[in-house]
């Protein structure tokens, strides 16, 4: 996969997840404060649109909305 697949993919994810919970951006900021991460409604929705957020932000992101087990469907191969 090329880098600009991995960003989709990552963002694609995360984007379900929040789908799932029913959770928009302005929720998940609110969530994220409770944890005590001060993360703007506008900052989340440029990061996860772009596609270029850290494994942390993913992993505290999880933690906000009490997600504790995701399923990743990545392309089998991706050396092709």
């Amino acid at each position: 996969m090329h880098e600009k697949e991995w960003k989709n993919t990552s963002k694609n994810i995360l984007k379900s997840e929040l789908r799932r919970k029913n959770i928009d951006y302005n929720q998940l900021s609110e969530k994220l404060t409770k944890i005590g991460i001060d993360e703007p409604s506008q900052n989340i929705n440029s990061k996860i649109n772009r596609g270029t957020f850290s494994f942390i932000f993913f992993l505290q992101c999880m933690e906000a909305i009490e997600t504790n087990n995701i399923t990743l469907r990545i392309r089998e191969n991706i050396n092709e």
